[in-house]
């Protein structure tokens, strides 16, 4: 087995998963299932490569972390969609193409995530068919990066959840506590971090600086494009939101800048 031929199964694997997701959606009308399936995408491709190469550290390695974050991620957002309507973004997206949206929808949502999955994912072909022999200290810095990023994910997702279920209401509608507190998207800078972490662990391969483009991808994904700001766009305008952020770092945490004279 190649890497051209493992790249050639990762590819069919991504297309046939994405479709089963693209009926799915079609089925149950909504577009967001299409979420649930982004992080266990990553787990398919983690096993699928491990399977096909045979045991290697990093192979393992890299099929532990994926499969730990992409098994978090696909069950958290299972259950924060059950029993709700459409996400606010699909909803959007099915009024604006009208009668082509299930045409169109194939095309922009699920194979283009299948694309991005592909991307970002890359690091894990590289790190199951490049074996760099024993775990070394670029590894070890990977883990390390990975779980911070990890912790921030997770932790600020709980932090949100608990906040929507036991704390939320007309005067307090914005989630200010905990890492909130230091970064208005903490599962964002997670979800960017821990990609970086997966890098690490492939960069002291031969030729693993290749796979910068996989971290690189979910980074630009998350800040530039259907992550923070589509999120940012819709508390443009309460005032609330705009007070915190006024004193909250949009991306990387740090500590809450000093409120001015009327912020509370």
């Amino acid at each position: 087995m190649t890497l051209l031929h493992a790249g050639l199964y990762s590819v069919l694997a991504v297309f046939v998963y994405m479709v089963s997701f693209y009926l799915l959606a079609q089925w149950k009308e909504d577009y967001s299932v299409v979420d649930v399936g982004w992080g266990l995408g990553f787990v398919l491709l983690a096993a699928l490569n491990f399977a096909l190469k045979g045991f290697t550290p990093q192979g393992l390695l890299l099929l532990l972390l994926v499969g730990v974050w992409g098994a978090r991620l696909g069950a958290h957002i299972f259950f924060r969609n059950k029993g709700k309507p459409e996400d606010f973004r699909y909803r959007e997206m099915r009024e604006n193409w009208g009668e082509r949206a299930s045409l169109i929808s194939f095309f922009r949502i699920f194979m283009l995530q299948g694309l991005l999955m592909l991307a970002v994912g890359y690091p894990l072909l590289m790190g199951n068919f490049i074996d760099s022999g024993s775990l070394g200290y670029l590894d070890y810095a990977g883990i390390f990066l990975w779980a911070v990023g990890f912790f921030f994910e997770a932790v600020g997702d709980y932090q949100l959840k608990r906040f929507i279920r036991e704390e939320k209401g007309e005067e307090n509608r914005i989630m200010k506590k905990g890492l909130w507190k230091y970064t208005r998207h903490p599962n964002y800078f997670g979800e960017a971090l821990l990609w970086w972490g997966v890098f690490l662990v492939v960069f002291s391969f031969p030729y693993g600086f290749l796979a910068f483009f996989g971290p690189l991808t979910i980074n630009f994904l998350v800040f530039k494009v259907s992550g923070v700001p589509l999120l940012e766009e819709r508390y443009a305008d309460d005032e609330e939101f705009q007070r915190y952020a006024a004193r909250t770092n949009k991306i990387f945490p740090w500590f809450p800048r000093e409120a001015e004279d009327g912020d509370n």
